[in-house]
């Protein structure tokens, strides 16, 4: 067994009830009895702390990935695949939505067309990330991740694959911000 399974695993069995989050994502575990595959990730601070426990401070990357752990308040990933298109509504993101208009959110990244995707940041203070909210639903899959506490955004790439984030996640905020990037230097112009 790997030692993400494993440390996943660990983690779902030891998952208090009753746990508090600032976003609520629990709107979306109707879906799973419609998806073909779903994944529900729930991880307070102390089980967070616990999981990094089991990565090596002598390896770079696993040290990198406990010190952004130690300051997260939790991370929340609901994930579907369904079978075809159409298996879920994008009301069914409304109360998501909803949360995230609270005007602590700022949406960083919007993309729309056949796949849609958004990147939220909770930007308490000028200089302060304390939330990352990511929405990508595609007509068969739909991912929300939300990451509670202290966002060092050079590093989020190394969470990714870890602790329920997807491998991915990293990369699609790299393109996002590369784009808006470059749509900020065309309006310089």
């Amino acid at each position: 067994m790997s030692r993400r399974v494993f440390l996943f695993s660990l983690v779902v069995v030891l998952a208090p009830s009753g746990f508090s989050q600032s976003l609520k994502l629990d709107a979306l575990d109707k879906l799973a009895s419609k998806a073909s595959e779903s994944v529900t990730v729930t991880l307070d601070a102390n089980l967070l702390r616990i999981g990094s426990k089991f990565l090596s401070s002598s390896d770079p990357d696993q040290a990198q990935i406990k010190k952004l752990v130690a300051g997260l308040k939790g991370v929340y990933v609901r994930s579907f695949e369904f079978d075809k298109a159409g298996q879920y509504q994008a009301s069914d993101l409304d109360a998501i939505r909803a949360q995230l208009k609270d005007p602590i959110w700022k949406k960083i990244v919007e993309v729309r067309g056949r796949d849609n995707s958004e990147v939220l940041l909770r930007q308490e203070s000028e200089n302060s990330i304390s939330g990352l909210a990511v929405i990508v639903a595609e007509p068969k899959e739909l991912t929300v991740v939300y990451i509670d506490g202290p966002i060092d955004m050079d590093g989020l790439s190394k969470l990714a694959g870890n602790f329920g984030i997807p491998e991915d996640i990293g990369e699609k905020l790299q393109k996002e911000k590369s784009g808006k990037d470059k749509d900020k230097e065309k309006k310089q112009k």
